[in-house]
C-alpha cells in the first residue's frame, strides 16, 4: 500500500525540482551574442519574463523611471509601461499586455517577446535558447557589421569593435538626430587637449561604421571644447562639435547626444558586445 504513495511523492518532488532548473536554463542571445545577466529569466503564464534592463539596453533602448512608470526610448519608438499593469502606451497608442510586468527582488521583469518585437526584433525559441535578431544597419546600401570605436588617453589608447545590430543602429541614429547646425571647422583640433590655443578642441572619440568586408563606410569624430581659459573668453564657442569625416563637414553636437553614445558603448562593453582590437594604455 505504501508503494503508490511513494511513487506519487517522488514524481511531485521531481516536478518541483525540475521547474526552477528549466527556468534557469533559459538562455538569451541577441544578434548571436549570449547576453549576460545575474538574474535568470522566468516563465510566467507561458511567457518568458526577463529583467527589464537586460533586454532593453541590449536592444539599444534608454530606460527611465518617471512617477513609478517606466519609459523606454529608442530611435522613434517610445514605450510607457508600469509594474502590475497590463496597459502600455507605445508612441501615444494604448495597448494591453497578456501578462503584466512585475517587480521581484528589486528587479523589474517584462515579457521578452513584447519588448523585442516592439523594437522591431525577431524572436525565435529553440532548445532552451531565445534568439533575438535585428536587421543590420544599411549605409549607402552596405550592411554594417560593427562600429569601430577608438579613444586616446594621455598615454596610449584603445580600439574596439562594438557588435550587435541594435547597438549599431541606435548609435547611428544618435549621430543623425543630435546633429545640429553646420559650422566651420575649428582653427585648432587634435587628440590631445591644447590649453595654449583659445577655442581649440580635443577629440573625445572616433567612430567608424564598418562593412562586412572591414571597409570603413562612414566615420564620425566627436570633439570637446578645451576649457583651460576664463569662461568669458569661451563665449560663442560650441561645447561639442561633430566632424562627419566622410563628408568632411562640421556640426554643432549636443552634450545629450555625447552622453547617450557614451552610455550605449558602456552598456555594449559591459554586456559582451565588444571586442578589443588593441590596447596601448600604459
Amino acid at each position: 500500500m505504501k508503494k503508490p504513495f511513494i511513487g506519487i511523492f517522488t514524481v511531485c518532488m521531481l516536478l518541483l525540482w525540475a521547474s526552477p532548473a528549466d527556468a534557469a536554463a533559459i538562455q538569451i542571445k541577441i544578434d548571436h551574442v549570449l547576453v549576460k545577466s545575474d538574474v535568470a529569466p522566468e516563465m510566467t503564464n507561458n511567457r518568458t519574463m526577463v529583467p527589464l534592463r537586460v533586454i532593453s539596453e541590449n536592444l539599444g533602448a534608454q530606460v527611465h523611471w518617471q512617477d513609478a512608470k517606466i519609459i523606454l526610448t529608442s530611435d522613434k519608438t517610445v514605450i510607457q509601461l508600469q509594474p502590475n499593469s497590463h496597459t502600455i502606451i507605445k508612441n501615444g497608442q494604448t495597448a494591453q499586455l497578456d501578462v503584466q510586468p512585475y517587480i521581484k527582488n528589486n528587479r523589474t521583469f517584462v515579457p521578452l517577446r513584447f519588448i523585442a518585437e516592439t523594437f522591431g526584433s525577431q524572436v525565435h525559441y529553440s532548445n532552451g535558447i531565445v534568439s533575438i535578431t535585428n536587421e543590420p544597419l544599411l549605409l549607402n546600401n552596405i550592411k554594417i557589421q560593427a562600429l569601430r570605436y577608438e579613444y586616446h588617453m594621455t598615454m596610449g589608447g584603445v580600439v574596439q569593435d562594438i557588435q550587435g545590430n541594435a547597438y549599431v543602429k541606435e548609435l547611428s541614429s544618435i549621430f543623425q538626430v543630435q546633429r545640429g547646425t553646420q559650422v566651420e571647422a575649428p582653427a585648432h583640433y587634435s587628440w590631445q587637449p591644447n590649453t595654449d590655443q583659445l577655442g581649440s578642441y580635443s577629440k573625445q572619440g572616433q567612430y567608424n561604421f564598418r562593412g562586412v568586408d572591414g571597409q570603413n563606410v562612414q566615420q564620425f569624430d566627436i570633439y570637446l571644447l578645451n576649457r583651460g581659459f576664463p569662461i568669458e573668453l569661451l563665449e560663442g564657442y560650441p561645447t561639442v562639435l561633430l566632424h562627419d569625416v566622410t563628408a568632411d563637414k562640421w556640426y554643432i553636437f549636443t552634450e545629450k547626444g555625447m552622453d547617450a553614445i557614451d552610455q550605449l558603448i558602456h552598456n555594449a562593453i559591459n554586456n559582451g558586445f565588444s571586442t578589443v582590437i588593441s590596447n596601448t594604455v600604459a
